[in-house]
């Protein structure tokens, strides 16, 4: 394979050495498709955070072109990690390289676009991986994050659910998680956003460095946040509150919650673990609980730990996906 084609996939081929590159490709099928074909294999490689040897990363990439040609334009893969099971979905544009435009003069060529990845994670797992510019990201359970296979003129992300980012630094392009009520631009730092769309807020915790949470319509008069500054959108107002830096140990599979009622562990279970908690004793929603919680114990196991402190009964509906408390 030209070795170009692997730093170009990496990032690092010089600008003018990618854009002769693309040319060749632009009128040489057989290298165009030696470029898509690393490209999915590059982007496979980097989600999960395990090594693993090129002949391992080679016989996925078999399986998974073999579901691009029998779907032909939307691929299910799951790819498993010492984190979680996750659902990799991508949709593959049709097609690529074919929309690059060459017209003499290089720089009036169109990006490429090589596909759109959607991550998945699962209720109860969580996931961790490194973008193409070399973010690195954090996602909690039942979170879904969309984003291309490389980055050109903007590296923009969309979040749904909760996810940490180590962003890269690169001064001349901003990193921007676009939610569904707001987005976040950053330079080079460290954040995290809370955005699942049952609950009803967004926050923004910045933990290192320094970043703008804004509405689309108006980023002038949006916040600039500082380290361990805490932002809460509700409706159109964005707020500065308070927030754990503990409460960042999902990261590591650790919940954690001091002095929060029971109504407010509740919702987050809810969100973590897919589970509808009826409570049929509104005064049980006032019990205040300390404790952390490992992941990996599954909802019923926090709730008994819960109610050995607050006295109240459990009772689990399989059938429709509920848990019920009552005194």
């Amino acid at each position: 394979m030209d070795e170009r084609i692997i730093k170009y996939c990496q990032g690092v081929l010089p600008k003018q050495e990618q854009d002769q590159l693309l040319k060749e490709a632009y009128n040489d099928p057989k290298l165009k498709s030696q470029i898509i074909d690393y490209q999915h294999l590059h982007s496979l490689l980097e989600l999960v955070p395990e090594k693993i040897d090129v002949q391992q990363g080679s016989e996925r990439y078999g399986n998974f072109k073999r579901l691009v040609n029998s779907r032909k334009r939307k691929v299910w893969l799951i790819s498993f990690s010492r984190y979680a099971a996750i659902i990799v979905i991508v949709f593959v544009s049709a097609w690529m390289l074919a929309s690059y435009c060459f017209s003499g003069d290089i720089t009036n060529r169109q990006e490429l676009i090589a596909f759109q990845q959607e991550l998945v994670v699962p209720a109860g797992q969580r996931a961790e991986l490194t973008l193409p510019d070399g973010t690195k990201v954090w996602l909690n359970a039942g979170s879904k994050l969309s984003y291309p296979s490389f980055f050109e003129k903007e590296r923009k992300v969309f979040l749904s659910g909760e996810g940490f980012f180590d962003v890269s630094k690169n001064k001349n392009v901003p990193f921007i998680v676009s939610t569904r009520t707001m987005d976040v631009k950053a330079l080079g730092t460290q954040f995290n956003v809370f955005c699942y769309p049952e609950s009803n807020y967004t926050g923004v915790y910045l933990q290192e460095g320094s970043v703008k949470a804004y509405f689309p319509s108006s980023e002038a008069e949006g916040v600039i946040l500082s380290p361990e500054q805490y932002l809460v959108q509700k409706g159109k107002q964005l707020v500065l509150s308070t927030m754990d830096p503990d409460e960042l140990l999902w990261r590591e599979g650790i919940y954690t919650f001091k002095r929060q009622k029971l109504g407010r562990i509740i919702e987050k279970l809810e969100l973590y673990y897919d589970v509808k908690i009826v409570v049929k004793d509104p005064e049980i929603l006032d019990y205040e609980y300390v404790g952390k919680f490992r992941q990996r114990d599954g909802v019923m196991e926090i709730l008994h730990l819960i109610q050995r402190i607050h006295n109240f009964k459990i009772k689990k509906n399989d059938e429709l996906n509920q848990i019920i408390l009552s005194k």
